[in-house]
Formats: C-alpha cells, structure tokens, sequence
C-alpha cells in the first residue's frame, strides 16, 4: 500500500471546512483513498453509479437528515447534478446544530462539470483539492524509471510486467472511450476521439497547432476545441498557457499541450518498454511532460503554471508563479550536461526570475552558468515543497 501524500491535505481540510470535494480522474484512486479516511471516522459511503445507492439518496434531505454528525462520502457526485442544492441546506442546517466541519467528502472525475455544478451551491462551504496518479516522492526515486514508463495510475504502475502494464492501460483507455465518456452525454465518435488522442501523443508538449490537427482529422476547428476541453476537463490533459504579462514583447499565444499521465502517452504510441521508449522520437517530450506533472504537484497550493516563449528565441519551459509573488523558471532536458541555452538565460531577465533551476539527467546538483542551479528531478521536486 503506497501512502498518497494528499491524505494529509484532505484529512487537514475535513477538519475546517464542512465538505471536501476531490477530484481527479477514475482509476486514480479517489475511492481507496476516501475509503482510507472514512475507516478511521464514524461515516459512511455512497457511490452514484450503484442503483441502490442512488435510490438512497432520491429523498436527499430524508436520508441525510439521518446521517448528522457522521462523514457521508459520495462517489461519483457528478452523476447526481440536482444534489448539489440539497447538499448546502444540509451544511447550513448542521452548522446550526454545531456540526461545522467534516460532513462530507465528495469524489468527481469531471473538474468543469463538477466545479460548474457546486460552484454555487457550495461556495465558501467546501474545499476543493485534485487527487493525481502516484508522483515521484510517493513512490521513491529508486522508481523513477518505472513510474515514467508505466505513469503514475495505481493499478498501471503496480502491475507484475511492463506487459501487463501495458494492457491495463490499453484496457483504461478503450473504456474511456466506449463507456465513460459516452456517460457524459457526449457523442463523439471513440475512433475520432483515439486519433486526436494518439495524435497528440505524437506531439506530447508541442505547441497546440488546431488548424493542422482539423485538417489531419477531417473535423471543424470548433470540434478540435471541444475535444481539447473534454480530455482537459476529464484531467487527462494539461493545457500549459503561455505567460502574458510582457505586454511589450511579442509572446508566442497558443498553448502547449500534455497528455498528463506518461503511461498513457506510451500506451497511445504502442510503448511497452523502457529500450523502446529511449529509442522513440517521443522521449523528450515525454519526459519533459514527466517532469512538469511532478513539478506543479509538488508546487505550494495556488501556484499559477505556465511557459515563456518570445519570437526572437527566449524560452523557458515551466514558470511557476508562487502564491507569494516569486516566479520560479525551470528548463527541463534529458542530458547530462549542466548547460541552458541563451534564450533561458535572455527570459530569466525579461521575467525577473528569481529561482533558476535545470532539471537534468545527472543525479548530482551542479552550479550553471548565469545563476543556474543543475540538479536531478527529485531535487527540485524537494526545493519546491520547502518553497
């Protein structure tokens, strides 16, 4: 059992606000994780795509009227729009009766939708936290490789073979496909939605070019952007925006765009080990897409994340804004040689950064040039959580 480090945040957040709402997509394990806490509280579970449980809650006030003082956890709450409203008179009805804190615990695999839906009835009342596949300090770094091939979704990365990895995500995504997404009331073709899916796979943190990929799937530019928000809203992929407070430069505009999870990079382009991944055109892009999902996880909460990129030549790959004003800028390379290019160094200055950090393929940190500090993902990963 690998300790999830947003146990801690979740169970610190149960006990000042009355709900918490976790996000994050199926199979990442909201449920063993809501199931860990709740064992530890009077509570109990409902899950939404149960028919009984649904029944349950058709009376919402009835049955909850019931549970007061207990933690109700309710999986799947996107499912169940219309509770929302019945949820905020039972959190203003139970802080009369002084029960403030820890009343509910809802789980999602939809942010938009979900956030859209309670954004109302709930505001003030609850928090709102994402739960992400396994991170590089929950596994340890001895596991680094294997979690960049397999990704971090529980069931992939502890699986018994790179094979049988490999299948479960295959199998995870043809569900996705064919099942989950079609429960959101959204008709688009699974065939189409793969090859949108594996053709940004191929570009894994290129810039978002909709135009060719319309022409390439045969599809408007209007349906490209309802894709895109789909897979977004689902959290199965990053839009990364360009930074846009140089009003006097010219700034690249489009996004660059990440399949989130590793693993299922590799599973959309047939990957199954890691010799095949080092030796595919994909493997600096998806180590940079690596690299970035563990950054802003380990970044403090309220951390704004984006890219630089000017059209004469300065770049930065990540910039992290932290909630107390101070812009991080991290370049991000498969190598071992401690050495940015000038373009770094040229934004650094435009963007008054003032933490520089290299994030290479050595295991020691190293001085750069220019105020650069050298050092490997896991210490970046460490300087980020003490910010």
């Amino acid at each position: 059992m690998i300790e999830r480090s947003h146990r801690k945040s979740v169970e610190d957040a149960l006990e000042n606000q009355a709900g918490v709402v976790l996000l994050g997509p199926r199979q990442v394990g909201k449920t063993t994780l809501a199931q860990d806490i709740a064992e530890s509280r009077d509570a109990v579970y409902l899950d939404m795509e149960r028919t009984a449980d649904r029944q349950v809650l058709e009376e919402p006030d009835l049955y909850l009227d019931e549970q007061m003082g207990r933690l109700v956890v309710i999986d799947e709450v996107q499912l169940l729009p219309d509770l929302f409203g019945a949820l905020r008179g039972q959190i203003d009805r139970r802080r009369r009766q002084g029960h403030r804190t820890g009343q509910f615990l809802l789980l999602g695999s939809a942010s938009n939708t979900l956030l859209h839906q309670s954004a109302e009835s709930l505001a003030g009342r609850v928090s709102y936290h994402e739960l992400t596949p396994f991170m590089l300090p929950e596994v340890g770094s001895d596991a680094m490789s294997s979690l960049w091939l397999r990704g971090g979704f529980p069931d992939s990365f502890l699986a018994k073979s790179d094979r049988a990895s490999l299948t479960w995500r295959e199998d995870f995504i043809r569900t996705y496909l064919e099942r989950d997404i079609p429960s959101f009331g959204l008709r688009i073709p699974a065939e189409t939605l793969r090859r949108f899916w594996t053709m940004l796979a191929h570009e894994q943190g290129g810039l978002l070019n909709a135009a060719k990929l319309a022409g390439n799937l045969g599809v408007s530019g209007q349906s490209i952007a309802r894709y895109l928000d789909l897979l977004v809203d689902l959290m199965l992929l990053r839009r990364l925006p360009p930074w846009h407070s140089n009003a006097g430069k010219r700034l690249v505009k489009s996004p660059k765009v990440y399949i989130r999870d590793s693993g299922l990079t590799h599973a959309l382009l047939g990957i199954e080990a890691q010799e095949d991944l080092l030796g595919h055109p994909v493997v600096g892009g998806s180590w940079e897409g690596f690299c970035i999902e563990n950054l802003i996880a380990a970044a403090p909460r309220g951390t704004e994340a984006s890219f630089y990129r000017s059209s004469a030549g300065a770049e930065i790959d990540l910039v992290l804004k932290l909630p107390q004003g101070q812009v991080w800028g991290i370049e991000i390379k498969r190598t071992t040689s401690p050495k940015v290019t000038r373009g770094f160094h040229v934004a650094a200055e435009e963007l008054e950064i003032s933490e520089r950090i290299l994030v290479y393929a050595d295991e020691k940190d190293a001085p750069g040039q220019g105020g650069v500090r050298a050092m490997p993902l896991r210490g970046a990963l460490e300087r980020l959580a003490s910010a």
